[in-house]
C-alpha cells in the first residue's frame, strides 16, 4: 500500500514536471501527455558498503532511457553528475528528490560511486512512454532539419539495451539521415540476445544487470 501510495504521487510530480517543461519550451500544454508518459516503473538499488570504492562503481556511466527519472536518494552520497568535463556529487538533501532529464534538453550522463563505510538504498522512478509510443521531434522545435529521426520507443529501448547504454552508439543510430548523407553514424551492427528481449512481466520491462567497472582516478 505505501509504494502504490508512493507511485501515484511520483507519478503526479513527475506529469506537473512534463508540463513545467512543456511551458518552458514553448509546447503546448499535455505535449508529453498520453502515451509519451503512460509507464512507470520503480526501480530500488541497493549499493552494499566496499572497504576500496576506487575499485568498482555502483552503477556505471549511463544515460536513463526513458523520459523522465525521479530519484529519492536518501542520506548517503552516491550519485554523481558528468559536467564540464568532470564528475559533480549530487548532495542528498532531506525530504527531496532528484530530477534526472531536437537537443534542447539533454539526458545528463550520471553514476554511483560506492561508499567505504555505510550501505545505500535507493528509489528511482523512471516515466517512459508506452512500447508502441512514436518519439520524434517535435514540430516547432525543429529549424532547417531534424538532428533524430522519428522511430517507435521499443526499437530505441533494443539498441539501449544491446549496447548497454553507450549514448554515442545509441543516439547515432537514430540521427537523421538527411545530416549524414543517407548513413547513420557510428552504426556498428546489432548483437541482441535473448535477455534483451522486451517482457511484460509485471508490466514493466526486462532489463539486464548494469555491469560494474573501474573507477577513473
Amino acid at each position: 500500500e505505501v509504494v502504490a501510495a508512493l507511485s501515484i504521487e511520483a507519478k503526479k510530480l513527475g506529469l506537473r514536471i512534463l508540463e513545467l517543461v512543456s511551458e518552458g519550451l514553448g509546447l503546448e500544454s499535455g505535449y508529453f501527455g498520453d502515451k509519451l508518459s503512460e509507464a512507470l516503473h520503480l526501480f530500488v538499488n541497493h549499493y552494499p558498503p566496499c572497504p576500496d570504492p576506487s575499485l568498482t562503481l555502483g552503477i556505471t556511466k549511463h544515460c536513463d532511457p526513458n523520459l523522465l527519472t525521479i530519484l529519492h536518494q536518501g542520506d548517503v552520497h552516491g550519485l554523481q553528475i558528468f559536467n564540464n568535463e568532470e564528475w559533480i556529487g549530487v548532495e542528498p538533501l532531506p525530504n527531496a528528490f532528484v530530477i534526472i532529464s531536437n537537443n534542447k534538453l539533454k539526458s545528463g550522463e550520471h553514476r554511483v560511486v560506492t561508499n567505504s563505510r555505510v550501505a545505500r538504498t535507493t528509489a528511482a522512478f523512471f516515466i517512459a512512454p508506452s512500447e508502441d509510443s512514436i518519439i520524434e521531434p517535435a514540430i516547432s522545435l525543429v529549424g532547417e532539419a531534424s538532428v533524430y529521426r522519428a522511430f517507435e520507443y521499443k526499437d530505441f529501448l533494443l539498441d539501449y539495451l544491446s549496447h548497454m547504454g553507450n549514448n554515442e552508439v545509441v543516439l547515432g543510430r537514430f540521427e537523421s539521415q538527411s545530416l549524414n548523407n543517407g548513413t547513420p553514424v557510428n552504426a556498428p551492427p546489432i548483437q541482441r540476445g535473448p535477455k534483451f528481449e522486451l517482457s511484460r512481466l509485471d508490466h514493466g520491462l526486462d532489463y539486464p544487470s548494469r555491469p560494474k567497472g573501474t573507477l577513473e582516478k
